[in-house]
């Protein structure tokens, strides 16, 4: 891999677009190129950032469209284990619209949170050019991540009583906890699974990621309706086969990192160094997990709150249906948080502020657009876009009510996201965590009970008020990302070689 120091300027061609170092097929060079073309006072204004512009696209889309697949297949994979159980009925869709979206993303928000920690220090290694830590760093990640895996395992098997103290009935609970106890094994793939995703995604090494989920997307699909449909295992047989889905991704990731030639110098075997300079990097791991944990169960507090509700099982169908395809578009967002925060670390870890606060701009911005085109897409198709979960005509009609909030919520996933990836890349977890506290759960959920309850708005007032809640959190993030120092940025990196 081509290093930055040596990477050169090609000039543009005659179309004005940026010509690309001979043979290069990694971001690095391009990387030097953005820095170069911004610091070049020698060209226009608008000639200098419209070269910038293409640079930056082609970058992030290498980084941002496999990422997106990635996400997106992870995400499909659990939701057509969901629709596969809505075809068995209202009462089975939804309890595992709460197993997947009320229990087991709780799991999933900390897992995640916890693996960010890793996003952080093996991008800005990674552009430092500090490559051996970022396989102790891992290693390091997945030792904490398995720990954690322990207790979370307690909370999935006493997941009824909890869904019982939560006010949800005896009938959905039974059948919840069926379908979670199944997920007990997907808890630990998660531990193993994101320290892995984002070692590799600070290298930019995103596409065998997206043929892995591919591969077992497609297998997830078969496995899944011969446990539900041939051999009548329901909603256990379900979940034990998307536990064993999320393994199979977990193996071939491991697998790719110990044969792939693009990791030998960041993946150098297992160390004992591993073990220590835990307690810091738990430190940083917690952090991260708040941040994101707070993110990512805010929207599924919705559907437990609205188990809360009259008609509670047709309120939570279509809730969760409006959940299951916010998620879907979120995990798009997703693939440009992960981008988002590859680059800013990436550059802030090579000393290039300029290139770091365009990249900000630039992901931003396409993410923007494209959240934009499916909120218009929900609003076109609400009144048949719950048809792809289950046939019933009531449900539909509570799905095409609540799209407006779920365009909403889609419109404000193009920014948010991207803008806790970039928080991610430059180590702000505890800033953006004190945010999410105070925007969310002090001014969202409230006034979401406040208008679902006491105005009786229902579902939607609920949501309401949870929007309103992320609202403020994103123009608190967008006025701190764009009056940020970057040059006082690259400064203060943490680089955290002797842990």
């Amino acid at each position: 891999m081509a290093s930055i120091e040596n990477a050169e300027y090609h000039g543009e061609t005659e179309g004005g677009q940026p010509m690309l170092p001979y043979k290069s097929s990694s971001p690095e060079p391009l990387s030097s190129m953005l820095e170069d073309t911004l610091s070049d006072d020698s060209l226009p204004y608008f000639k200098r950032l419209r070269s910038a512009t293409w640079i930056e696209l082609n970058i992030l889309f290498r980084l941002a469209a496999p990422a997106v697949v990635v996400y997106l297949l992870n995400n499909v994979t659990s939701m057509s284990t969901q629709i596969m159980c809505g075809h068995l009925g209202n009462l089975e869709l939804a309890a595992a619209s709460l197993g997947n979206n009320g229990i087991q993303i709780f799991a999933y928000g900390l897992m995640l949170g916890m693996g960010s920690a890793v996003e952080t220090l093996c991008g800005q290694a990674y552009g430092a050019h500090k490559y051996e830590m970022l396989g102790i760093y891992v290693q390091r990640s997945t030792i904490l991540l398995m720990a954690t895996g322990i207790p979370l395992t307690v909370i999935y098997v006493f997941c009824k009583q909890l869904l019982l103290l939560l006010g949800e009935s005896e009938s959905i609970a039974s059948s919840a906890a069926l379908f979670v106890y199944g997920l007990i094994p997907q808890i630990f793939a998660y531990a193993a699974n994101f320290p892995i995703q984002k070692f590799l995604q600070a290298q930019s090494i995103v596409f065998p990621s997206a043929y892995i989920s591919a591969a077992t997307f497609t297998m997830h699909l078969l496995l899944s309706w011969v446990a539900i449909f041939k051999l009548g295992w329901g909603l256990l047989g379900a979940a034990l086969v998307l536990s064993f889905s999320w393994w199979v991704i977990v193996v071939a990731q491991f697998v790719y990192i110990l044969v792939s030639k693009k990791c030998k110098r960041t993946w150098q075997g297992f160390s004992l160094q591993a073990f220590s300079g835990l307690w810091e990097f738990l430190k940083l791991s917690i952090s991260s997990a708040v941040m994101l944990c707070l993110e990512t169960w805010y929207y599924q507090i919705l559907v437990l709150i609205a188990g809360l509700l009259k008609n509670a099982e047709i309120v939570l169908d279509a809730l969760s249906i409006c959940m299951t395809i916010w998620g879907w578009v979120y995990m798009i967002a997703v693939g440009f948080n992960a981008a988002a925060s590859v680059r800013v670390s990436n550059e802030l870890g090579a000393g290039h502020p300029k290139s770091a606060s365009f990249a900000v701009v630039v992901v931003t911005l396409s993410s923007l657009f494209i959240a934009l085109i499916f909120a218009i897409l929900v609003l076109v198709l609400r009144h048949v876009i719950s048809y792809a979960f289950t046939s019933g005509s009531t449900v539909a009609d509570a799905v095409s009510e609540l799209a407006p909030y779920l365009a909403i919520s889609i419109l404000l996933s193009g920014v948010q996201p991207v803008l806790s990836g970039v928080a991610v890349g430059c180590g702000w977890q505890t800033f953006v965590a004190y945010v999410n506290v105070g925007c969310y759960y002090f001014i969202g959920i409230p006034l979401g009970c406040v208008l679902g309850f006491k105005f009786d708005l229902g579902a939607k007032g609920i949501w309401s008020g949870m929007l309103g809640g992320t609202v403020v959190q994103t123009l608190i993030l967008l006025y701190v990302t764009f009056r940020t120092d970057w040059v006082q940025e690259v400064h203060d990196i943490p680089f955290f070689v002797t842990f």
